[in-house]
C-alpha cells in the first residue's frame, strides 16, 4: 500500500488541503468567490435597471409615435375638409361668374335685337314713306301735293322720334 501511487496522490491532497486550511486559503478563495458573487449581483441590477429604463423608453416612444400618428390624421383631415371647402368656393365662383357672363351675353342680345327691330322699323317706314311719296307724286300733282307730302313726311317722323 505504501508503494501505491494513487495512495500518495491521497497522502499529498490530504497535506495540501491542511496547508491552505492553515494559512487560511478557504478564507482567500471565499472572498474571491464572494466579491465574484457581488460584481455579478451589481451586473445583474444594473441589467434590470437599463431594462427598465429601456421599457420606459419604448412606452414613452410609442405614446410619442401615436401623439405623431394621431397629429397627422388631424392634419389630413383638415387638409381634406380645406381642399373641399375651396374647391367647393371655387365651383361656386365659376358658377356666378357664368352666371354673370351668360346675364351679359343676354343682355347684348337683347339690345341687338331691339337694335336690329329699330332698324327695321326704321326701314320700313323710309320704304313706306318712299311708296307713299311714289304714289302721291303719280296721282296728286301740284301745291296739294306738296302740302299733303309735307305733313305726311311731318307726321312720320315725329312718330319715328
Amino acid at each position: 500500500m505504501l508503494h501505491n501511487t494513487t495512495f500518495w496522490v491521497a497522502v499529498a491532497f490530504v497535506i495540501f488541503l491542511a496547508i491552505v486550511l492553515r494559512v487560511g486559503g478557504h478564507k482567500i478563495a471565499g472572498k474571491a468567490l464572494d466579491e465574484r458573487a457581488q460584481r455579478i449581483k451589481a451586473e445583474l441590477e444594473e441589467a434590470a435597471r437599463l431594462r427598465s429604463e429601456a421599457e420606459a423608453l419604448l412606452k414613452e416612444y410609442e405614446a410619442k409615435r401615436q401623439a405623431a400618428e394621431a397629429e397627422a390624421e388631424a392634419i389630413v383631415t383638415n387638409a381634406r375638409e380645406e381642399a373641399e371647402r375651396v374647391a367647393k368656393e371655387a365651383h361656386e365662383r365659376i358658377a356666378e361668374f357664368v352666371a354673370r357672363r351668360t346675364a351679359a351675353a343676354e343682355a347684348k342680345i337683347a339690345q341687338a335685337e331691339a337694335q336690329a327691330a329699330a332698324e327695321v322699323r326704321a326701314a320700313a317706314a323710309e320704304a313706306a314713306v318712299k311708296a307713299a311719296e311714289q304714289i302721291l307724286r303719280d296721282t296728286v300733282k301740284g301745291k296739294l301735293a306738296e302740302d299733303i307730302f309735307a305733313k305726311g313726311l311731318g307726321e312720320v317722323k315725329s312718330k319715328l322720334n
